[in-house]
């Protein structure tokens, strides 16, 4: 799905009301409701009871007034602070004002510092506090009043990482975030969750302020996903369950293993033994017909032992325990790669000397389709450019922060001041898709598109998540051939980071394990299939 501009969005709402006979009104209305249902179905009742909704006097808080109203007339008595006089709020917000004093709520008017001060103890009782101040109209930072109130409200949830309130929860966008992408030195709030309509906007998933959404949840509320197609213009794009529909992923009746791909994964060494064996597991789990573990012999029979459905293929070591520098010879490689579709190097590989050269041949040589990660990647650390010194037309590159500024002679701090056109740069430099790590995690192409991923949480920050990934996109190329790379590596970051998300409770932040990351990857393809059939 395409990312929309603040522009692009309010053309999509003006003509879902002028083509398709949706008053305004009504998609005020459907806004409202998607973001109550939202606070029902993520918190409970007992979290949304006596909700604090802080509402502007725009379209915004004119979404909020519809979440308080089905709150209150659920029971759950919300408290709405409005920040403007009652008799300033305009068009349909107003509609939606009158309709919510109706239901009874509690409505205190907040414009001055005074007033703000006295809610604001007050808010900081509350279990849930709503965010619908400044929707994605703003222009320019957040200021005077309001710019107080932001900051207060992130310090009453430490920037969203408070036990109390359970959650902030931002309303279409957090308050004081630019839509479009730029760069604001005002207040932002710190949601723990966004729910925003119709689209994702570009801010949210580019900006360098884009880690205030929180978890980002896009809800539809009756404009034709025709329009966003029409109208949406940006190179970067939002991997949703959509953008796999016209992928074979319901295999035929007559398959065989060989249909889907013999990959050969370079992982492993003495004392990461670990990291080659989360890779393979993740490449079965996602599709792959046929795995083969190509290690040190040092350390092969361990690897071989943890997965009876494992191949394995031994590979001189160094007295180290890492690959030597002999099995790049022309004859090995031949024999290494022989009968293979596809290579993913890298994991727990470990960085010396031999092993580099070994890497480096290796990819510069092979016609094979390649996925480098971690100490592969290391390999070419400050030459980045002798990538595209290769054969295979089919490169994709998996570097965090950290190892894509190694490959760029960058610090990880230039890289994640602007991810996407760090991302971009090096897709297009070396001729190689690129899927950048991290918050929101990037998939760059070489002709100047992006693909951005918002599965995945905190709780997937733990040694061997990267490993699982590295896996999960061989076997997800494997099923779907290379004449689908690009769609396959998408799918590949999305069910990865869709795994994380549903292996855990919503509680939960530190005691996922990055094997069951690749054990819940069944659960989760079973749960794509089927939105994928209610899509069709």
């Amino acid at each position: 799905m395409k990312a929309l501009t603040a522009a692009e969005m309010r053309q999509v709402d003006l003509l879902t009301t002028e083509r398709y006979g949706i008053p305004s009104l009504q998609l005020m209305e459907n806004a409202g409701t998607r973001f109550f249902e939202f606070l029902r179905s993520s918190y409970g009742d007992l979290a949304a009871s006596h909700a604090a909704v802080l509402c502007g006097k725009g379209n915004n808080g004119g979404d909020g007034f519809v979440a308080a109203r089905l709150l209150q007339e659920k029971g759950l008595k919300p408290v709405v602070y409005l920040f403007s006089r009652q008799d300033a709020v305009p068009g349909d917000a107003s509609e939606n004002l009158a309709r919510l004093k109706k239901s009874g709520a509690k409505i205190q008017e907040i414009t001055s510092c005074e007033n703000w001060e006295q809610a604001r103890r007050e808010i900081a009782k509350s279990r849930l506090i709503v965010d619908a101040l400044l929707g994605t109209g703003l222009k320019g930072k957040v200021e005077g009043l309001l710019a107080s109130v932001v900051e207060d409200v992130n310090k009453i949830s430490r920037d969203a990482t408070s036990l109390y309130p359970e959650a902030v929860v931002a309303l279409d966008t957090p308050s004081g975030l630019p839509s479009d992408g730029e760069s604001s030195e005002g207040p932002v709030v710190c949601a723990h969750a966004t729910v925003t309509f119709t689209a994702p906007k570009v801010g949210q998933l580019v900006s360098a302020r884009s880690a205030c959404c929180g978890r980002l949840h896009v809800r539809e509320i009756g404009s034709p996903y025709e329009l966003i197609t029409e109208l949406g213009k940006s190179k970067v794009s939002w991997i949703e369950p959509r953008e796999f529909l016209d992928l074979p992923l319901v295999r035929h009746v007559d398959s065989h293993k060989g249909n889907y791909g013999h990959l050969l994964l370079i992982a492993g060494s003495l004392g990461k033994s670990g990291a080659a064996i989360l890779a393979g597991r993740g490449a079965l789990r996602s599709g792959a017909g046929l795995v083969t573990v190509a290690s040190p012999d040092a350390v092969l029979p361990i690897i071989a032992a943890s997965q009876a459905e494992f191949m394995t293929e031994p590979l001189v070591s160094t007295k180290w325990g890492t690959i030597a520098a002999a099995n790049g010879n022309a004859n090995r490689l031949h024999a290494l790669t022989q009968g293979r579709t596809l290579l993913a190097i890298g994991p727990g590989i470990g960085t010396h000397a031999e092993t580099q050269k070994f890497i480096t041949s290796l990819v510069r040589q092979t016609e094979l389709p390649v996925i480098l990660d971690a100490d592969g990647l290391n390999a070419f650390a400050g030459r980045g450019q002798d990538l595209v010194k290769r054969k295979t037309k089919h490169l994709a590159l998996t570097p965090h922060p950290g190892e894509m500024a190694r490959l760029l002679g960058l610090s990880s701090a230039t890289v994640q001041a602007d991810r996407l056109a760090i991302a971009w740069k090096a897709a297009k430099a070396w001729k190689a898709h690129i899927i950048l790590k991290g918050f929101h995690t990037i998939l760059a192409t070489p002709d100047g598109r992006a693909f951005v991923n918002t599965t995945g949480s905190p709780r997937m920050a733990k040694g061997g998540s990267g490993d699982v990934l590295t896996g999960i996109l061989a076997g997800t190329v494997s099923q779907l051939g290379r004449e689908n790379w690009e769609s396959a590596l998408a799918l590949g970051v999305y069910l990865h980071g869709r795994a994380g998300d549903e292996k855990a409770p919503r509680h939960e932040e530190i005691t996922l394990l990055a094997g069951e990351i690749a054990d819940t990857l069944p659960y989760t393809y079973d749960q794509l299939l089927t939105e994928l059939r209610d899509l069709a």
